[in-house]
């Protein structure tokens, strides 16, 4: 299926570039927004399957915007393209809700993979930031009064899911390793977000990092 995208970039010649090249790679580029709050209205309206977020969006917050649209559609992944690779605008973005995290000198061919990543559900990171924002989840982990085992409602192999995904397998990795369909792995992991309602991989992660489940 076509992935469907929504482009959020106060910067007119970018946006139109990255939308330009989106659409020359089989993409449904289906609306662009220059402030947060255009974001999060146009998005209620085209619900994309992923929305390609800046951070820096003038005076509005490209955080306020992700936490708006993760939290309303749900079935709506945010992958942030930044300019910035700080600690602190990566770790931002994740808590309020992105599924992945991509710097703005990122190729074009990396852009179309993350993209497609993000649509499968997968979280996508540029190199180097994935264990800095695992690694933040773990120290936070470790100054928590105690770790919890995780809930009974989890089955055996949700569980197992749960596990992998914290130590930053990709879906297919994951149906390789435990000798299942892509298809089943997806299915473990949304019943397994519904059950502890939470929102994509990311913050699956962190309650596995909580839970002392990625070791």
């Amino acid at each position: 299926m076509t992935i469907s995208v929504m482009i959020v970039d106060d910067h007119p010649i970018w946006r139109d570039g990255v939308a330009r090249d989106l659409t020359e790679h089989g993409f449904d580029v289906r609306a662009t927004a220059a402030d947060a709050a255009a974001a999060v209205r146009i998005a209620r309206t085209v619900r994309p399957d992923v929305v390609l977020m800046d951070l820096n969006l003038g005076e509005s917050s490209g955080v306020t915007a992700t936490r708006c649209v993760t939290t309303e559609l749900p079935t709506t992944r945010v992958l942030v393209l930044s300019a910035s690779g700080e600690h602190d605008d990566v770790l931002q973005a994740v808590k309020a809700g992105a599924s992945g995290y991509l710097v703005k000198s990122a190729s074009v061919a990396e852009l179309v993979e993350a993209v497609r990543r993000t649509a499968d559900g997968d979280p996508v990171f540029t190199a180097g930031l994935a264990g800095m924002v695992l690694g933040e989840y773990r120290r936070m982990a470790g100054t928590s009064p105690g770790s919890q085992p995780p809930p009974p409602r989890l089955t055996e192999r949700e569980t197992e899911v749960l596990r992998l995904v914290a130590k930053g397998l990709t879906a297919r990795q994951i149906a390789t390793k435990l000798v299942i369909s892509h298809r089943t792995v997806e299915n473990h992991v949304q019943s397994t977000l519904r059950k502890l309602q939470l929102h994509n991989r990311v913050e699956l992660a962190r309650y596995a990092i909580e839970h002392g489940l990625d070791s």
